[in-house]
């Protein structure tokens, strides 16, 4: 195959699913006119071309050079200008291209000093032109600063100044983005050539496929050029806003999921995709995956590679024994074996369910799935995996355990690398490029890469260069993401899902006080849930919301692809996106564990073994769940606010201290389970839920918030300026000094009454409101009110809870 060829088929080849109809990559034509030009037409029509303004020595070094790269082509085999340029072989030779024209000069007595030069400006006129299109292969190993800026000018200029004036207008900054997304377009109409009204969204595709193939660098996230076609028009309407949204890969049919593994057998083949296309309907993308998985490459394919010829479900006991023999272990690809396999239940629970499903529907309808009927090879007690899970809970308890306590270290170190990390970054951006400034680390010597806002800085001490910009972005995201978990209990898919729109607002039936919740979307189960924003968790939030507005009157609108269902959401205003170059994207799944490694990796924490702390998104549910029960929350409640069906899942999340708390636990459940069984599995009555609800409204007194726990009374009898659980409320200073002044009043008049058992009291009563006083002075110099900018639901229907009959 031609390099042309290749360059075109392909990307095109990897791609047809993705596209749109009728907006497939455009074939790139073997001869067009401008290449069937003779020489001599060539050569004036190309030169009288509007090229950027150049000098008249520029001018003649271009025609030097065009009329030497045309006697060197026509001296190459070929009927066009394009078949000549192929032929020549510049398209292998890449970056290094001039060696070819340079020798042929050589050979014939016409080289000179400058011959390069002359080839190199020659080059524009001739790609300006058309009358040579390259390949990607060869478009995309040159330098495009000078070559592409002048060949827009010649090609296309009023589309190129649409673009230009629409990148202007959307309000993106940087003009290296707006260069980087025009030398694309370029690079198309170059390859392909027409004008950009003639660009399809499969040109697009096939040209990020080979900037993947041929460039080491630009292919992540270098999507601003579809963006600013789609917007002005060019794909029509209807077209994906994101160009991302094809290249990732979507869901793949039964079909797909069963060819990959290459099956012989064609009848085995269509029943495995009969079969999972009438399991698709009951199960998740994921699911339907591991069962494809499965049963097409770990069972059937297994089968054939090891008894070629096989053509029936029914398996001898020889098949049958040899088969489990190889799923117990995972081997490489030579066939040597690794490790255990420890998910083998899991492999025969799907193959026992694959044959008692044919079973089960042949009953009804015998036509399709009763041949198929055969004796199950799996056996019931095969699918039990009782000491596996008994395993993983209490490796799971035991890291629970360990993992703990190190909580308000990480908790304290996530907070200082961030106000550091911040810090850093202000100095940098402070100081003027070149100069050092000094921090806690050492000294850092700035660096500013063009016109772009990150902050670059040279450490001595290492020799690195570190983008102080990225550190304080990782550093934030880092502390969000321990202080969401933590407070909330989410799953990490949950946390990632919440809009501007999960804010509900909750009235308080007594005193009508709107308490902020947040609404959980359901990630596992189809139950959504309200989660109450306490003031710490109302604090981050609030951080998050001001980073992402970025001063905007609105939150961005983004879609979020979702990795595991290979599903693009709804453009909505997550609260976890992030700048990304000049557009705003979703927080993906792996860059909160970049995040959290980076935070962890600062902190310096330990485990057992002088070992590093790892801690992952589900740990802070586990340890949200154990915290909780052990401070008196009863389970069904906590299961509720977990989002499971039952409280034994929610038991299983709980690592109870000391081990005989646990037995001791368990046996009085026991106990009471076999009394009043209903009890246990019961959801939280209206009265329950009530009683939860209105602890929260106890908890409010005059100077603040009682942050007692939940059904505790309170031990220190109401005299709440002498409590160390009271957290005041900095707007009730004027009232707090009222108090303390009466203190004072109230002091004088008992030491001139000789009321010494009175002083003792007033004193101590003293001291506690002066604490509290500076601590309201505190709060209020670290924090000022911020609008979270919730949602307003007053005038929704269900939204909001009457008000409690009388």
């Amino acid at each position: 195959m031609s390099a042309a060829a290749a360059d075109t088929l392909a990307p095109a080849q990897a791609c047809p699913a993705r596209v749109p109809a009728g907006q497939e990559p455009r074939e790139a034509p073997a001869t067009w006119w401008q290449t069937e030009q003779p020489a001599e037409l060539v050569l004036e029509r190309t030169l009288a071309l509007p090229f950027t303004a150049v000098s008249d020595a520029n001018l003649r070094t271009r025609r030097r050079g065009l009329v030497k790269l045309l006697d060197w082509l026509q001296d190459q085999p070929g009927h066009t200008w394009q078949d000549r340029w192929l032929a020549s072989g510049a398209e292998a030779a890449g970056r290094e291209w001039t060696a070819l024209p340079l020798q042929w000069l050589a050979d014939r007595q016409r080289a000179r000093n400058y011959d390069r030069i002359d080839l190199c400006c020659g080059m524009i006129p001739l790609l300006g032109g058309q009358a040579v299109r390259p390949t990607y292969r060869w478009l995309l190993r040159q330098r495009p600063s000078q070559l592409l800026a002048h060949v827009r000018t010649a090609t296309d200029p009023d589309g190129f100044t649409r673009l230009t004036a629409r990148y202007t207008q959307s309000g993106r900054a940087g003009a290296n983005d707006c260069n980087n997304a025009l030398n694309r377009v370029t690079w198309i109409l170059t390859r392909k050539g027409g004008t950009i009204q003639d660009i399809t969204i499969g040109d697009c595709v096939e040209l990020q496929h080979a900037i993947g193939a041929h460039q080491a660098n630009g292919h992540h996230g270098k999507h601003l050029f579809y963006a600013l076609l789609a917007e002005t028009g060019v794909f029509g309407p209807g077209a994906p806003a994101r160009l991302k949204t094809l290249m990732l890969p979507g869901q793949l049919t039964p079909a797909a999921m069963v060819d990959r593994h290459s099956i012989a057998c064609t009848p085995v083949r269509n029943l495995l995709v009969d079969y999972l296309t009438e399991r698709a309907a009951e199960v998740d993308y994921t699911t339907l995956e591991d069962m494809a998985r499965t049963l097409a490459g770990i069972f059937w394919r297994d089968l054939e590679t090891h008894h070629p010829g096989i053509n029936s479900l029914r398996l001898d006991l020889d098949t049958v024994t040899a088969w489990r023999e190889r799923v117990a272990v995972i081997r490489d690809r030579h066939g040597i074996p690794v490790r255990p396999r420890d998910n083998a239940h899991t492999v025969y629970t799907w193959v026992r369910a694959f044959y008692q499903d044919l079973a089960r529907w042949a009953a009804d309808d015998p036509g399709r799935w009763g041949p198929w009927v055969a004796p199950c090879p799996v056996r019931d007690s095969d699918t039990g995996h009782r000491k596996a899970r008994a395993r993983r809970k209490a490796a799971m308890d035991q890291r629970t355990r360990t993992l703990l306590p190190a909580l308000p270290t990480l908790v304290t170190a996530a907070e200082h690398q961030l106000k550091a990390a911040a810090a850093r970054l202000a100095r940098g951006r402070q100081a003027p490029a070149g100069t050092s400034f000094t921090t806690p680390e050492g000294q850092l010597l700035v660096r500013r890469r063009g016109a772009s806002a990150r902050i670059l800085a040279d450490d001595p001490a290492t020799g690195r260069r570190r983008d102080l910009t990225v550190e304080e972005e990782r550093a934030f995201w880092a502390w969000a993401i321990v202080e969401v978990l933590r407070h909330t209990g989410m799953r990490i898919e949950e946390a990632l899902e919440l809009t501007h729109h999960s804010f509900v607002a909750y009235r308080l039936p007594t005193t009508g006080e709107i308490v902020p919740m947040l609404q959980v979307a359901p990630s596992k189960l189809d139950q959504e849930r309200l989660l109450l924003v306490s003031p710490e968790l109302g604090e981050v939030l609030t951080a998050i919301i001001q980073r992402v507005r970025r001063g905007q009157p609105a939150m961005p609108a983004v879609s979020a692809y979702d990795t595991l269902e290979r599903l693009w959401s709804a453009p909505m205003p997550f609260l976890f996106q992030r700048p990304v170059g000049p557009e705003d994207r979703a927080i993906p799944r792996n860059y909160v564990y970049t995040c959290l490694n980076d935070a962890l990796a600062a902190s310096g924490l330990t485990g057992p073994g002088d070992q590093p702390l790892h801690y992952t998104p589900h740990d802070f549910r586990r340890i949200f769940v154990t915290d909780a029960l052990r401070s008196g929350l009863p389970p069904h409640i906590a299961a509720r606010i977990c989002g499971h069906q039952t409280v034994d899942t929610t038991l299983g999340y709980a690592a109870i201290y000391p081990e005989d708390v646990i037995t001791h636990h368990r046996a009085f459940i026991a106990r009471r389970r076999s009394l009043r069984p209903s009890e246990e599995y019961r959801e939280p009555t209206t009265q329950e839920w009530r009683d939860f609800l209105d602890h929260f409204e106890l908890r409010k007194v005059a100077l603040g918030v009682c942050a007692r726990d939940f059904g505790t009374p309170c031990v220190h009898e109401h005299a709440c300026i002498r409590c160390p659980v009271l957290r005041p409320d900095p707007a009730q200073m004027p009232r707090l000094k009222e108090i303390h002044a009466n203190l004072l009043d109230r002091l004088r008049e008992a030491k001139e009454q000789g009321w010494l058992g009175e002083v003792a009291a007033i004193e101590t009563s003293l001291t506690a409101a002066e604490q509290k006083l500076a601590a309201m002075r505190d709060l209020a110099a670290r924090h000022t009110t911020v609008h979270l900018g919730m949602p307003d639901f007053r005038t929704t229907a269900g939204r909001l809870t009457p008000a409690r009959e009388e």
